[in-house]
């Protein structure tokens, strides 16, 4: 592991490494392993911890129990994720629930394994727990601690609770936490009579408890015997996901988010198909007033695409700081697939909170889950490597932000789990899957099937039908004109450039501050007008301000204008279709035809709006790995480069702007659409995975049947 060349080959080989601690877990190993702690390559010490959580011996606890102590932060992380696998020490509780007080990743293990502690000494974490709680003040940190003592699920912590959830004088979060915990706590009369009281008022703590009602009742809605079709349930709970697609763009509502709506309507869209999806749930976040609806809603439904709010019980935060929010979020995934009858299976997408909440409910509902493996975050992991970004000797310090190898494990954990896996397609997919997801797909190819993802094309030709006509001469359409309008403070001089157009989320890993760079320092700048579509400018997030801070060193905000640099923030989809499209046809008087659209994220697993781009009819940039290399032919529909690297980023850019300007015929752009239509349309996804479904669906049934009969 330590002569490794690449991050990603020392984390699969500190797998092997734990193994081996395993089997051979004597004194001289735990040595070995301990004296590795304090370690400057902080990959090691990383892979060391988790080594010693394999050995079973008197000196590996008391070392895992003195990094909750550590003054490195990655350290107490990785060592509260490591006890969940030990036998419970007592002298380890209060530095977990320390860990818990002050929250963050961190406080999301040290639950886990209190939680997993919660059973066999449960009386010992409850005690813990409120003395804690005795002496902490801080609403945020109080409602961590009753959060976890809601967790503890015997009787001992009841007491508490309600105490808690009467107390008028508490603050109101922390009574939510409490009130929360009690509906998961069924048979007690005293639970149903508090609660019923509260629900009577009015206000945030009665909303809270009238869901926790909801989750006391004893039934689920009942199921339609009578369906003839499936019922499937997909979710991402770091969008607000509506039928509009109003929030494209926003805080972390990207590509799935748009791929979420578009797909749930394909699949319930042909009534004669076979096999035949009859209901679709997706669950995103939601208010706990929006959560209440949505039960009603749920339960009235029988087909059709139906949207399920999951109330997080806290501000929306960026995903990589969600972690905490696991318990509130398994809680509402459970409320909604309880309220909606059952489903048939559940897909998964994303390593991210809400799939490990929900893979914990489809573990206790018996639902059968179908994920979508892709090399995230490994294939971001390799491109800081190669970068230098991210070294042996900073991976501990990037991984307390980014949470990389909790991540990776948990891409494994629910490929192995999944009863059936979805793949992009890669060029080198079997070699990506084994070297940096660690996954052999050919030992069982049965249960992989590759679908790549698609868009809806119905859309697009409606968006080139319209920037056609307007560059032709007709009137604007109402999303032309807004265009028009905020390309119109551009000075006169820049007004007859070609758009080079960016669509995305303003995060690290979508690279817009990279193209900034590109664009800016460089003869591209004379050339060309620059429009990054996506992100929140009135309240961005803290991913948002940091890519703006990076823009706004290289361009300041008050001279955007003048150097051709224009952010619309985000826009409805409908919105950004027309507009990618206007950057192939241009606006009259205001910029010029043939631009071309930039994609540089770091990693691209596959890339709507890289899909709808080439729809439009436009040349593209796009990384040079992942799903985009498998569709954009290098030279003929796009231009392929590693997007980490700024000055090649450029090159491809001003290749492809030069290409897309010598062009004299629509050869290319009938290409680049037919390409699409060919392989990547919304509705060839949705047949594909109908039939994944389907084939999950009848193994399942037929695995009940051998049950059954065996009784």
């Amino acid at each position: 592991m330590l002569r490794a060349d690449r991050v990603v080959d020392s984390m699969r080989l500190a797998d092997d490494l734990a193994f081996e601690a395993s089997r051979d877990g004597g004194a001289r190993t735990v040595r070995v392993l301990t004296s590795a702690l304090n370690s400057e390559d902080q990959l090691a010490a990383i892979a060391a911890t988790h080594a010693l959580a394999q050995i079973f011996d008197e000196q590996a606890d008391i070392a895992l129990s003195r990094l909750l102590s550590s003054s490195r932060g990655f350290m107490r992380e990785h060592a509260a994720w490591a006890l969940s696998l030990r036998l419970p020490r007592f002298d380890t509780v209060g530095r977990l629930i320390g860990l818990v007080s002050a929250g963050g990743f961190g406080g999301m293990l040290a639950q886990r394994t209190l939680e997993q502690w919660g059973s066999p000494v449960a009386e010992h974490v409850a005690i813990g727990l409120e003395s804690a709680l005795l002496g902490v003040d801080e609403p945020g940190a109080r409602y961590r601690l009753v959060e976890t003592l809601g967790l503890v699920r015997k009787s001992v912590a009841t007491p508490a609770l309600l105490r808690i959830a009467t107390d008028l004088f508490e603050e109101e979060s922390v009574r939510v936490a409490a009130v929360s915990a009690l509906g998961q706590r069924n048979g007690d009369r005293e639970i149903l009579a508090v609660l019923d009281e509260l629900a009577r008022s009015e206000g945030y703590l009665a909303d809270v408890a009238r869901l926790s009602l909801v989750d006391l009742s004893a039934e689920s809605t009942p199921v339609d015997t009578g369906r003839r079709g499936l019922t499937i349930a997909q979710l991402f709970l770091h969008a607000d996901l509506d039928a509009g697609l109003t929030q494209a763009g926003s805080g972390d509502n990207g590509g799935i988010a748009t791929l979420l709506v578009r797909l749930g309507d394909a699949l319930v869209a042909n009534e004669d198909a076979s096999p035949r999806v009859e209901r679709v749930i997706t669950l995103s976040r939601g208010s706990v007033d929006e959560a209440l609806k949505s039960v009603v809603d749920m339960g009235a439904g029988a087909w059709g695409h139906d949207y399920g709010r999951v109330p997080l019980l806290s501000e929306p935060v960026q995903s990589a700081s969600a972690w905490p929010l696991r318990v509130a979020a398994r809680r509402g995934i459970r409320r909604m697939l309880r309220a909606a009858g059952g489903v048939d299976l559940l897909h998964l997408r994303m390593a991210d909170v809400g799939s490990l909440a929900a893979a914990d409910v489809a573990r206790e509902l018996d639902i059968p889950v179908v994920f979508t493996v892709a090399p995230d975050p490994h294939a971001v992991i390799h491109s800081l490597d190669l970068s230098g970004r991210l070294t042996r000797q900073n991976f501990g310090e990037v991984d307390e932000v980014e949470h990389f190898w909790f991540r990776t494990h948990l891409v494994q954990q629910l490929a192995a789990n999944a009863a059936h896996t979805v793949l992009f397609p890669r060029p080198s997919l079997e070699l990506d899957m084994r070297e940096l997801v660690g996954i052999d797909i050919t030992a069982h190819p049965e249960r992989h099937t590759i679908v790549p993802e698609g868009i809806d094309l119905e859309v697009v030709d409606r968006a080139v039908v319209e920037s056609a006509g307007h560059a032709a001469g007709q009137p604007p359409t109402p999303a032309l004109q807004e265009l028009r309008e905020l390309l119109a403070d551009l000075p006169e001089h820049r007004r007859d450039l070609p758009l080079l157009v960016s669509v995305g989320r303003f995060h690290r890993v979508k690279g817009m501050a990279t193209i900034v760079d590109a664009w800016a320092n460089g003869p591209l700048a004379d050339r060309a007008n620059l429009l990054l579509i996506g992100g929140n400018l009135v309240d961005p997030s803290a991913d948002e301000r940091e890519q703006l801070e990076l823009m706004d060193a290289i361009v300041a905000p008050e001279n955007r204008s003048a150097a051709g640099l224009v952010l619309s923030g985000h826009r409805r989809n409908d919105t950004v279709a027309r507009w990618v499209a206007a950057a192939r046809f241009g606006l009259p008087g205001l910029a010029a035809p043939r631009g071309i659209y930039v994609c540089g994220s770091l990693k691209e697993e596959f890339g709507i709006a890289l899909l709808e781009a080439m729809g439009s009819g436009l040349l593209v940039v796009a990384p040079d790995g992942g799903g985009p290399a498998t569709y954009v032919e290098r030279g003929v529909t796009g231009f392929l480069t590693p997007t980490w690297d700024v000055a090649l980023l450029r090159s491809a850019m001003v290749e492809a702007l030069d290409a897309s300007i010598a062009e004299e015929t629509v050869d290319r752009a009938t290409a680049s659409r037919d390409t699409v239509e060919r392989s990547f349309t919304i509705q060839a996804m949705a047949r594909a995975l109908s039939n994944v479904y389907q084939g999950v669906n009848d193994e399942e049934s037929e695995s009940r049947g051998w049950s059954f009969a065996a009784l």
